[in-house]
Protein backbone atom coordinates (compact mmCIF):
# COMPACT_ATOMS: atom_id res chain seq x y z
CA UNK A 1 0.00 0.00 0.00
CA UNK A 2 1.45 3.35 -1.09
CA UNK A 3 0.38 6.08 1.30
CA UNK A 4 0.96 9.74 0.51
CA UNK A 5 1.52 11.95 3.54
CA UNK A 6 0.41 15.57 3.35
CA UNK A 7 1.63 17.32 6.50
CA UNK A 8 0.07 20.57 7.63
CA UNK A 9 -1.27 22.74 10.40
CA UNK A 10 -4.65 22.82 8.60
CA UNK A 11 -5.53 26.03 10.43
CA UNK A 12 -8.19 25.63 8.99
CA UNK A 13 -8.30 22.97 6.29
CA UNK A 14 -9.55 24.58 3.06
CA UNK A 15 -10.49 23.55 -0.46
CA UNK A 16 -6.92 24.04 -1.68
CA UNK A 17 -5.76 21.29 0.72
CA UNK A 18 -8.67 19.06 -0.31
CA UNK A 19 -8.19 19.48 -4.06
CA UNK A 20 -4.46 18.80 -3.74
CA UNK A 21 -4.90 15.72 -1.52
CA UNK A 22 -7.61 14.31 -3.79
CA UNK A 23 -5.54 15.00 -6.92
CA UNK A 24 -2.53 13.19 -5.44
CA UNK A 25 -4.69 10.25 -4.34
CA UNK A 26 -6.38 9.83 -7.72
CA UNK A 27 -3.81 11.00 -10.30
CA UNK A 28 -0.56 9.43 -9.05
CA UNK A 29 0.57 5.93 -8.11
CA UNK A 30 -0.60 6.45 -4.51
CA UNK A 31 -3.34 4.24 -3.06
CA UNK A 32 -4.44 6.84 -0.53
CA UNK A 33 -3.39 10.16 0.99
CA UNK A 34 -3.30 10.77 4.74
CA UNK A 35 -3.45 14.31 6.03
CA UNK A 36 -1.03 14.55 8.96
CA UNK A 37 -2.24 17.21 11.38
CA UNK A 38 0.86 18.79 12.92
CA UNK A 39 0.36 20.19 16.42
CA UNK A 40 3.49 22.34 16.12
CA UNK A 41 5.62 23.00 13.05
CA UNK A 42 9.23 23.84 14.00
CA UNK A 43 9.24 26.66 11.44
CA UNK A 44 5.99 28.37 12.53
CA UNK A 45 4.97 30.04 15.80
CA UNK A 46 2.35 27.97 17.62
CA UNK A 47 0.68 31.03 19.16
CA UNK A 48 -1.54 31.57 16.09
CA UNK A 49 -2.68 27.94 15.92
CA UNK A 50 -6.13 26.82 16.88
CA UNK A 51 -6.12 23.88 19.34
CA UNK A 52 -4.97 20.72 17.55
CA UNK A 53 -8.16 18.78 18.37
CA UNK A 54 -10.28 21.45 16.65
CA UNK A 55 -8.01 21.31 13.61
CA UNK A 56 -8.12 17.49 13.57
CA UNK A 57 -11.92 17.52 13.84
CA UNK A 58 -12.23 19.96 10.94
CA UNK A 59 -10.05 17.69 8.76
CA UNK A 60 -12.25 14.72 9.66
CA UNK A 61 -15.35 16.73 8.73
CA UNK A 62 -13.82 17.91 5.45
CA UNK A 63 -12.81 14.43 4.20
CA UNK A 64 -15.65 12.37 5.67
CA UNK A 65 -17.17 11.62 2.27
CA UNK A 66 -13.91 10.76 0.48
CA UNK A 67 -12.67 7.15 0.77
CA UNK A 68 -9.39 8.09 -0.95
CA UNK A 69 -8.33 10.34 1.93
CA UNK A 70 -7.51 9.69 5.58
CA UNK A 71 -6.29 11.69 8.56
CA UNK A 72 -3.83 10.90 11.31
CA UNK A 73 -3.08 12.49 14.65
CA UNK A 74 0.18 10.54 14.99
CA UNK A 75 2.16 13.67 15.85
CA UNK A 76 -0.11 14.43 18.82
CA UNK A 77 1.65 11.62 20.71
CA UNK A 78 5.17 12.65 19.73
CA UNK A 79 7.60 15.23 21.15
CA UNK A 80 7.10 18.81 19.97
CA UNK A 81 7.89 20.49 17.73
CA UNK A 82 7.19 17.82 15.12
CA UNK A 83 10.01 16.78 12.83
CA UNK A 84 9.07 14.97 9.62
CA UNK A 85 11.89 12.42 9.87
CA UNK A 86 10.70 11.36 13.34
CA UNK A 87 7.12 10.98 12.15
CA UNK A 88 8.19 8.97 9.10
CA UNK A 89 10.31 6.67 11.29
CA UNK A 90 7.42 6.14 13.71
CA UNK A 91 4.95 5.43 10.89
CA UNK A 92 7.33 2.90 9.28
CA UNK A 93 7.60 1.07 12.60
CA UNK A 94 3.83 1.13 13.16
CA UNK A 95 2.90 0.13 9.56
CA UNK A 96 5.84 -1.93 8.24
CA UNK A 97 3.93 -3.11 5.14
CA UNK A 98 3.10 0.42 3.97
CA UNK A 99 5.28 2.53 1.71
CA UNK A 100 5.10 6.16 2.78
CA UNK A 101 5.54 8.91 0.20
CA UNK A 102 6.01 12.51 1.26
CA UNK A 103 3.89 15.19 -0.46
CA UNK A 104 5.18 18.76 -0.32
CA UNK A 105 4.98 22.06 -2.11
CA UNK A 106 7.80 23.40 -4.21
CA UNK A 107 8.37 26.07 -1.55
CA UNK A 108 9.09 23.35 1.02
CA UNK A 109 11.42 21.55 -1.38
CA UNK A 110 13.44 24.77 -1.61
CA UNK A 111 13.90 24.79 2.19
CA UNK A 112 14.34 21.03 2.59
CA UNK A 113 18.08 21.33 3.44
CA UNK A 114 17.02 23.15 6.65
CA UNK A 115 14.96 20.15 7.79
CA UNK A 116 16.22 17.73 10.42
CA UNK A 117 18.00 14.79 8.69
CA UNK A 118 16.72 15.78 5.26
CA UNK A 119 19.28 13.49 3.55
CA UNK A 120 17.73 10.52 5.36
CA UNK A 121 14.25 11.57 4.20
CA UNK A 122 15.43 11.63 0.57
CA UNK A 123 17.32 8.38 0.97
CA UNK A 124 14.35 6.45 2.39
CA UNK A 125 11.25 8.07 0.87
CA UNK A 126 9.88 9.24 -2.42
CA UNK A 127 8.79 12.88 -2.50
CA UNK A 128 5.95 14.15 -4.68
CA UNK A 129 6.23 17.91 -5.21
CA UNK A 130 3.40 20.17 -6.34
CA UNK A 131 3.90 23.69 -7.75
CA UNK A 132 3.62 26.74 -5.49
CA UNK A 133 3.48 30.32 -6.72
CA UNK A 134 5.68 31.62 -3.89
CA UNK A 135 8.34 28.93 -4.15
CA UNK A 136 11.91 30.07 -3.89
CA UNK A 137 14.63 28.91 -6.19
CA UNK A 138 14.89 25.14 -5.81
CA UNK A 139 18.43 23.81 -6.24
CA UNK A 140 18.78 21.53 -9.26
CA UNK A 141 20.26 18.86 -6.98
CA UNK A 142 16.87 18.62 -5.25
CA UNK A 143 14.63 19.10 -8.29
CA UNK A 144 16.50 16.41 -10.20
CA UNK A 145 16.98 14.04 -7.25
CA UNK A 146 16.07 10.43 -8.09
CA UNK A 147 13.47 10.30 -5.28
CA UNK A 148 11.80 13.62 -6.18
CA UNK A 149 8.92 13.78 -8.68
CA UNK A 150 7.39 17.07 -9.77
CA UNK A 151 3.62 16.60 -10.13
CA UNK A 152 1.64 19.06 -12.27
CA UNK A 153 -1.15 19.36 -9.70
CA UNK A 154 -3.63 22.25 -9.93
CA UNK A 155 -2.21 25.45 -8.47
CA UNK A 156 -4.61 27.19 -6.10
CA UNK A 157 -3.34 30.30 -4.39
CA UNK A 158 -5.49 30.00 -1.28
CA UNK A 159 -4.00 30.42 2.17
CA UNK A 160 -5.31 29.63 5.63
CA UNK A 161 -3.95 33.03 6.68
CA UNK A 162 -6.28 34.74 4.19
CA UNK A 163 -9.21 32.62 5.37
CA UNK A 164 -8.53 33.42 9.05
CA UNK A 165 -8.44 37.13 8.14
CA UNK A 166 -11.81 36.84 6.37
CA UNK A 167 -13.33 35.03 9.36
CA UNK A 168 -11.99 37.61 11.82
CA UNK A 169 -13.42 40.45 9.69
CA UNK A 170 -16.78 38.70 9.26
CA UNK A 171 -16.31 38.25 5.51
CA UNK A 172 -17.60 35.31 3.51
CA UNK A 173 -15.47 32.18 3.14
CA UNK A 174 -18.01 30.50 0.89
CA UNK A 175 -16.34 28.09 -1.56
CA UNK A 176 -13.04 28.38 0.37
CA UNK A 177 -14.06 25.93 3.11
CA UNK A 178 -16.26 22.85 3.05
CA UNK A 179 -19.77 23.48 4.37
CA UNK A 180 -19.23 21.18 7.37
CA UNK A 181 -16.03 23.01 8.33
CA UNK A 182 -17.79 26.37 7.98
CA UNK A 183 -20.64 25.14 10.20
CA UNK A 184 -18.15 23.92 12.83
CA UNK A 185 -16.23 27.22 12.80
CA UNK A 186 -19.47 29.23 13.11
CA UNK A 187 -20.89 27.00 15.86
CA UNK A 188 -17.73 27.30 17.96
CA UNK A 189 -17.08 30.93 16.99
CA UNK A 190 -13.52 30.10 15.96
CA UNK A 191 -10.98 32.58 14.54
CA UNK A 192 -12.91 35.63 15.71
CA UNK A 193 -10.04 37.10 17.79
Amino acid sequence: MRVGLLFGSFNPIHIGHLILANYMATNTTLDTVWLVVSPQNPFKPSSSLLHEFDRLHMVRLAIADNADLGVTDIEFRMPRPSYTIDTLTYLKEKYPKYQFVLIMGEDNLATLPKWKNYEQILEQHEVLVYPRSESGKVPASLKEHAKVTLVPAPLLDISATFIRKCLKEGKSTRYLLSELVTEYINAKKLYLT
